[in-house]
């Protein structure tokens, strides 16, 4: 673990010429590593686990590499009494990590095998401010919002209206935006005070594709 978290930061630091990010918030890097990532991949696949890159999880889905994971979470800027929406529940692992971070995560899966899956892995694994909901993560969770920040683990075509709406004032977006795998950026929306949105993109990136359509 100590060996992914050093390259973490060597890419954190080549990359902070688009991102603006020279260091990551050291309580993102904490809750990272006591995140076993190797309960989150297929079982075949666990020795490649501290590696850093993306693996394959089923159903044409991945587990983001673990520098875009550790980035995300910081760009959001996690606090212990947030409530967090992410969207793309996956194999669980983005959630686990951010659970190490707020008081509450709410996860949004199109997958119904991986939500199920995921839903019994974090229960499993003790992550009790966890919860997760098959279901299209265009529409957001709206009876948990508004929320502090929402994560994004699937890349739009544009950016779903109603992840804007349930956004805090004062709460961050971190979302991939682009076509599929080509030309897609990581961007970050912040709402201000007044319920005004500004956006950047941080990082060009790739991601599989947000579905619309919920997958037995």
């Amino acid at each position: 673990m100590e060996r992914l978290l050093e390259e973490i930061r060597k890419d954190v630091r080549e990359t902070a010429h688009l991102t603006g990010q020279s260091v990551l918030d050291e309580r993102v890097l904490e809750a990272f590593g006591r995140v076993p990532r190797h309960a989150f991949v297929p079982a075949e696949l666990a020795s490649s686990a501290y590696y850093n890159h993306p693996l394959p999880i089923g159903h044409g889905q991945t587990i983001s590499q673990p520098y875009i994971v550790a980035l995300m979470t910081h760009l959001i800027r996690p606090r212990p009494g947030h409530v967090v929406l992410e969207v793309g529940t996956g194999s669980g692992y983005q959630a686990a990590v951010l659970a190490g971070l707020v008081k509450q995560v709410y996860s949004v899966e199109i997958v119904e095998a991986l939500a199920r899956q995921a839903m019994e892995r974090l229960q499993r694994l003790g992550y009790g401010n966890v919860e997760v909901r098959i279901g299209d993560g265009h529409a957001g969770w709206p009876e948990h919002a508004p929320y502090d920040g929402i994560l994004v683990t699937a890349a739009a075509e544009e950016v779903p209206p109603a992840l804007i709406r349930q956004l805090k004032p004062g709460g961050v977006l971190v979302i991939p935006v682009g076509g599929s795998h080509f030309g897609q950026q990581l961007r970050v929306i912040s709402k201000d005070a007044r319920g005004e949105v500004e956006e950047r993109n941080v990082l060009p990136v790739v991601f599989v594709p947000l579905v619309e359509t919920v997958v037995r």
